[in-house]
């Protein structure tokens, strides 16, 4: 086999990224003000008049005669305040409204479901003059509005709109709220990204906004047609201006579990954790004296508690509680919170260590409560690899602290719980780990949190858990056993990210781009702008945790980890150390992206990366970070090198400072300093550490050694001033990405 020789080469300009204005905005999904109208009429029956009066940019009234119905389409997921006018109105009619998420669910009966059993009544109104819902009946999320009418005679109707009251810490405009971007040479992708950063935004509300739960404990039916349930949008669920909550309708209560996918999801977008941090202190207020965190926030978990008893509990969202402490700490670097919590956290670790026998694992009580999913108990695969992931994470906290006492029996139980999970759950038949020793199903969760805590780190078996959980896509995504007949965008959250650690990060763009984008955002039965919690293996919206259908949350920040994925895992912006003060460059582009490019703050500045695949089977991957960090970059050699494809030597260079280039024009080499690694065939990747921050372009080119001054001129074999490489041919539009169009990079083409 000939071996072959590539070529990477390092520039750095020692000047700051600032940024200003975030590109790509016309993606953006959220509204630039708070009053909305709905966009088209989507179905009426009876006689109605002018029905399009009521749109946006109409005027004038509509006309419902006698019993009548016009259901509104808003174009998307809202939630809010819904306002109208009751021009005229035959004696004893009344104006009746409901709301669905899902075109499923409309009807005059009766709104989409918040309750175990029924559908939720609607709101009448009567009587001339304006009419606006009462706070506690703000609707928490709608696409989908019906108007009606149930008497004898005419009834007109005026100004109508809905005063949108999600995302509470934004002003007027949420649009503006994003500090963070992506975009890509994958429309789907793109359109994916939105979607997750939206419902986030939605699933932010005031904090005296959280559901009552007047139903919870009601015995549950698959009855949704013939009784109505009260609904009550009121209950004060932390302090604060905002708080972020599962569901933008249902529950609308802090679950720790949740922050896991969305935490990261919303820092990548808008770069507000302000209502996880509320949501956190109420966790940790209901934390109890042995350290136990709750399994949700309030009202859920203090009623549940009261009526199955106090011993009712969760271990593995007790971990995930935990957790969440330590996303915050590492996306905001506030340090002061960490340590407010610091003891209560490390009560919390040692708690859930205690429920470790001599076997090395956690025994769980039987039915331990989770995400929905059945058979929680015992030695559980999915509950010891999360809590082998919550240790290394609480070992980085402690070093952090300089409160390292326990960090050496937090080592010792996970050399444990590897060991003894990887001889007591492994099914070698399978390539699968079992969910618990007394069943023989293969879970998706516990398959997935083994890869990315590190258990499956175990003779090869990360990589063949991986490929046998792919083995088992469908159409609709991949199937969670252990949940019944269901698909969950929360596991598979964390599946792309197994993917993506085993170094296959295409599949985790496909699996995007056919469950995500091909079924949740294009299903006409969604709402094409949110992502919904879970459904059927078959695809339908029968979620097998609810006998009531249209309860099922079409708004929930569980199911967005392609958001975090696409910016961190995808373009490759990795925080090693809170807040970014080290970080890994680490881009997992697939084989069908030819551009990615992401950006968002933390507190020391902005972050951005931009990947783009050339012609000829190299790339240029520009990335940037706030002066006074470090770090490393870390690129994986491209495919058609791996197999000797290259045909060309591809000399790529960026800009120096002030605007020039480096090896010509006024920037030169002088102004940047230059670092060329020669790699050998076989060579999976490159890395190059002990970088600072500043700005940074990184050109892969297959072909010969780099060295010494070469035939073009220049210095490293650089051609002569104004002059591109000989062959080279950039890819046909190519431009100079947008974001790299501000700061000291200048702009303009490339």
């Amino acid at each position: 086999m000939k071996v072959f020789e590539y070529q990477l080469v390092l520039f750095l300009a020692a000047t700051p990224f600032t940024s200003a204005i975030v590109p790509y905005s016309q993606y953006i999904i959220a509204p630039s003000s708070r009053t909305l109208y709905p966009l088209s009429v989507f179905r009426s029956n009876g006689t109605v008049t002018d029905p399009a009066n009521l749109l946006q940019g109409a005027k004038g009234a509509a006309t419902l005669n006698n019993v009548a119905d016009v259901t509104y389409d808003f174009g998307k997921n809202i939630e809010g305040i819904v306002s109208l006018n009751i021009d005229s109105a035959a004696t004893g009619q009344y104006v009746g409204v409901t709301f669905t998420e899902s075109s499923l669910w409309i009807s005059t009966f009766g709104s989409d479901a918040t309750a175990d059993s029924g559908l939720d009544e609607p709101l009448w109104y009567t009587g001339i003059g304006p009419h606006t819902a009462e706070p506690q009946h703000r609707r928490g999320a709608f696409r989908y509005l019906t108007l009606q009418t149930n008497g004898t005679g005419p009834v007109s109707i005026s100004n109508f709109s809905v005063h949108f009251t999600a995302y509470p810490q934004a002003a007027t405009d949420i649009s503006s709220a994003y500090l963070g971007y992506f975009h890509s040479s994958d429309e789907e992708l793109n359109a994916v990204w939105y979607a997750g950063a939206y419902t986030n935004q939605i699933c932010h509300i005031d904090p005296d906004a959280g559901n009552s739960l007047v139903h919870l404990g009601s015995v549950p039916t698959a009855d949704n047609d013939t009784f109505l349930t009260t609904w009550w949008n009121n209950y004060t669920i932390t302090n604060g201006t905002t708080v972020f909550v599962d569901g933008a309708k249902r529950d609308r209560t802090v679950w720790p579990g949740d922050y896991t996918v969305s935490m990261p999801s919303t820092f990548v977008a808008t770069n507000d954790l302000s209502g996880a941090r509320n949501g956190l202190d109420s966790l940790f207020q209901l934390q109890n004296a042995s350290g136990a965190m709750p399994y949700a926030g309030v009202p859920f978990y203090p009623e549940l508690q009261s009526i199955i008893g106090p011993s009712f509990w969760s271990f593995t969202y007790h971990c995930h509680g935990l957790t969440d402490l330590y996303l915050y700490y590492l996306y905001t670097g506030d340090l002061a919170y960490l340590q407010k919590y610091w003891a209560q956290s490390k009560l919390g670790v040692q708690f859930a260590l205690s429920l470790v026998d001599s076997t090395g694992l956690a025994k769980l009580p039987p039915s331990n409560p989770d995400w929905l999913r059945n058979y929680m108990g015992g030695y559980n695969i999915e509950a010891n690899s999360i809590l082998y992931r919550l240790l290394t994470q609480y070992i980085s906290l402690a070093t952090t602290l300089n409160d390292t006492a326990l960090v050496p029996s937090w080592q010792s139980y996970q050399t444990n719980i590897k060991s003894a999970a990887n001889a007591m759950l492994w099914d070698a038949a399978d390539g699968l780990y079992n969910d618990n020793t007394t069943t023989t199903f293969h879970p998706q969760d516990g398959n997935v949190f083994a890869i990315i805590s590190g258990v499956a780190d175990y003779a090869n078996r990360s990589a063949i858990v991986a490929s046998n959980l792919q083995a088992r896509w469908t159409q609709y995504g991949p199937p969670a056993p252990e949940a019944g007949a269901t698909i969950s965008p929360f596991i598979s959250s964390f599946e792309l990210q197994a993917h993506f650690a085993v170094g296959q990060p295409q599949r985790s763009i496909d699996l995007m781009k056919s469950m995500w984008f091909g079924w949740m955002m294009n299903n006409p039965d969604m709402t094409n702008s949110t992502f919904v919690e879970g459904y059927n293996t078959n695809g339908s919206l029968v979620y097998p945790a609810y006998l009531n259908n249209p309860r099922i949350s079409h708004a929930h920040g569980w199911s967005t980890g392609p958001v975090s994925a696409l910016s961190t895992l995808v373009t490759g912006i990795r925080f090693l150390s809170a807040a970014g003060q080290t970080w890994l460059f680490r881009p997992q582009v697939g084989n069908t992206l030819t551009f990615v490019s992401a950006g968002f703050p933390s507190s020391l500045g902005m972050f951005e990366a931009s990947y783009n695949a050339t012609d000829d089977g190299g790339f240029v991957y520009m990335f940037s970070a706030p002066v006074g960090t470090k770090g490393s970059v870390s690129v994986p050699v491209p495919v058609a090198c791996e197999e000797g494809m290259g045909v060309a030597v591809l000399q790529e260079q960026q800009q120096g400072l002030r605007g020039g280039w480096c090896g010509w024009g006024k920037g030169g080499l002088a102004s940047c300093k230059t670092t060329i690694v020669n790699v050998s065939a076989g060579d999976a990747e490159v890395v190059v550490d002990g970088l600072e921050g500043g700005e940074y372009s990184l050109g892969f080119m297959c072909g010969s050694k780099v060295g010494g001054s070469g035939a073009g001129g220049g210095n490293h074999g650089w051609p002569k001033a104004g002059t591109y490489p000989v062959g080279y041919k950039w890819p046909s539009g190519f431009s100079f990405p947008a974001q790299w169009a501000r700061g000291s990079f200048g702009g303009g083409k490339w």
